[in-house]
């Protein structure tokens, strides 16, 4: 036995215990593995394929005799995304990870650039923050709010560095928000009784779309139902940088922008409109008239749902409520290069983009009827024909595929957000949830550990049940100086009186079945206007009262004395005024001593 053996065998191999490494299961995705579909084949290479062109490609099993990386239970599950090339699917949708809290149809669909967030937005009024890092098997979002109250979210983009995002709804102000969800600034609304769009500071009417500047990070544009596209600056909220006035064919008329987008270099601002117009500016022009302009891109009255440009910003997609998909290039912009038509549309914000090495395109397709499927569509992109198609649980409105974590998000018309995925070609994103493992289960050591040491709560402690005082006495400040200052009042150091029992005592009524009744019957009804008048007032009566107890004592001393004794407190008592009531007492032991001297000397 090596010594190495003989250390490990003691337990002295290593500092500490070792870690136990969590083994996670290898077929834990194939709960999340959709139904096999026949992959739809091209129209223009269905007659020259062979015979074995229709035969359906198998998924590929597991194989736990099989030494490979992907077989080996012991592999890390950092190399679990190297695969073989021959296994790997074309498409990153085998799986499927289902997001479901929206109760209306999902409007708006972001991803962060790293891929770790999910945004989304609906006809439900609501925005939702999902984090697949932080997610469980729940699949519940992290933040919900309204962002404009009753009023659909149309848009949502997020910034080139990811640190804040836009939300378009059916006002007229954008929201910019920070990566958690709080609100960083509203921008201003204009002034609709202008006519002159021009001239006002902000939109007029209902946001349809916004674009992010690709270079620079403080600059995006919006398009309004107001016949406009703004660019805006993030630090001036009051109002926007510039202008872009969008006029129609029809006598000079307005007509609604439904999209807009920047080209990847930020040469070139597109904007389609409700006449079916679709329209090019440089971004380096006065914007007075499009550079490029083709009217009846796609037909009247219809809403274009995106704008999409390709890498080499010469080639642009559009997808509109016409029920068709069209290809465009710059070079040659008069009429599409590729068109595919006869995509139900149902919801007029359906869009298409490309894939991410901008071979195919992928759009959605409507549900035929109630209560049936939608599907999913990837076209070729020379072609626009229909290379596969995946059905949907109800509509497809938009959709998303992101280039870093190689996932497809699908929104649907039911409020549903679908994840497609691969085990083999895609990385994080929907895999982190079931790369976690199994919860820990509670043990005898962690549940005696609990018990033996509880958690001593405090929370009066805490900053937020203090007071003011508190607060301050916290930061340094003593209070010493304070207390002693209001032990010498003499209002606030009083001590309380006890209550009476019994009949009364000193003028106070005591807690009897009368004591209302007694109460009311001494209550001063005094208005508050004759306060001040009151002391002066009382004097005079009690003067002459004085009197004519001195002018009876010398008739009768003891009478006098008695008379002049039993109105002495009340009388103090209804004067409420202590310098009054001194003095009157003052006054009745001067005339108490004067009839004793009298009774003496009688």
């Amino acid at each position: 036995m090596s010594d190495a053996d003989m250390m490990a065998l003691m337990g002295i191999s290593g500092f500490g215990a070792k870690k136990s490494k969590v083994q996670l299961d290898r077929n834990r995705f194939d709960k999340n593995k959709r139904p096999f579909q026949a992959p739809v084949q091209p129209a223009s290479s269905s007659s020259s394929a062979g015979p074995s062109s229709n035969i359906p490609v198998a998924e590929p099993v597991y194989d736990p005799d099989d030494l490979s990386l992907a077989g080996r239970p012991d592999a890390d599950d950092e190399n679990e995304d190297e695969y073989d090339e021959d296994d790997a699917p074309q498409f990153p949708m085998t799986h499927e990870l289902v997001l479901a809290d929206h109760n209306k149809v999902v409007s708006a669909l972001a991803v962060d650039p790293s891929g770790a967030r999910v945004l989304s937005g609906s006809h439900d009024y609501d925005c939702k923050l999902w984090d697949f890092g932080g997610m469980d098997v729940r699949c519940k979002p992290f933040k919900s709010w309204e962002p404009a109250g009753s009023y659909y979210v149309n848009d949502l983009k997020y910034s080139n560095k990811g640190d804040q995002f836009l939300v378009i709804s059916g006002t007229s102000q954008a929201k910019l928000y920070d990566r958690d969800g709080e609100e960083k600034a509203t921008f201003i609304k204009g002034d609709m009784y202008i006519r002159d769009m021009k001239h006002t500071a902000g939109h007029v009417a209902d946001l349809t779309s916004c674009a992010w500047h690709p270079y620079e990070e403080n600059l995006f544009i919006t398009s309004s139902a107001d016949s406009t596209i703004r660019i805006w600056d993030v630090e001036n909220k009051r109002k926007q940088k510039t202008v872009i006035v969008v006029k129609s064919k029809e006598r000079g008329a307005r007509t609604k922008v439904m999209s807009c987008a920047y080209s990847p270099d930020g040469s070139i601002i597109a904007g389609a409109c409700l006449d079916g117009a679709l329209h090019l500016w440089n971004a380096n022009s006065n914007f007075v008239r499009p550079n490029h302009s083709i009217e009846g891109a796609h037909q009247k009255n219809s809403e274009t749902g995106s704008i999409v440009f390709s890498r080499d910003g010469w080639t642009m997609l559009t997808r509109a409520s016409d029920d068709t998909v069209k290809l465009w290039d710059l070079r040659k912009f008069r009429k599409p290069i590729a068109e595919q038509s006869g995509l139900a549309t149902l919801y007029p914000g359906t869009n298409a983009v490309f894939s991410p090495d901008e071979k195919y395109v992928v759009t959605g397709s409507s549900a035929p009827g109630k209560g049936k499927q939608g599907s999913l569509l990837l076209l070729d992109r020379e072609t626009l024909e229909k290379v596969e198609s995946v059905e949907m649980p109800s509509s497809v409105v938009k959709v998303l595929w992101h280039t870093r974590i190689n996932q497809v998000l699908v929104g649907l018309a039911s409020g549903q957000i679908t994840v497609l995925y691969s085990p083999l070609t895609s990385s994080n994103g929907a895999k982190l949830l079931l790369n976690k493992g199994p919860p820990r289960k509670a043990t005898i050591e962690s549940l005696s550990n609990s018990v033996m040491a509880p958690a001593i709560i405090t929370p009066h402690a805490l900053p937020m049940f203090r007071d003011g005082d508190d607060i301050v006495a916290a930061i340094g400040s003593a209070t010493k100086r304070k207390r002693e200052k209001e032990r010498n009042d003499p209002r606030k150091s009083h001590k309380p009186e006890l209550p009476v029992t019994g009949p009364g005592k000193g003028g106070r009524v005591g807690a009897s079945a009368t004591q209302h009744i007694v109460q009311n019957l001494f209550r001063d009804t005094t208005r508050d206007m004759d306060v001040s008048v009151l002391p002066d007032f009382s004097a005079v009566i009690h003067c002459k009262f004085l009197l004519s107890a001195i002018v009876a004592s010398v008739l009768d001393p003891q009478l006098g004395l008695e008379h002049l004794c039993a109105f002495c407190s009340p009388t103090a008592v209804r004067l409420e005024n202590r310098a009054a009531a001194s003095k009157l007492m003052h006054k009745c032991f001067s005339a108490s001593a004067l009839i004793a001297a009298v009774s003496g000397m009688t």
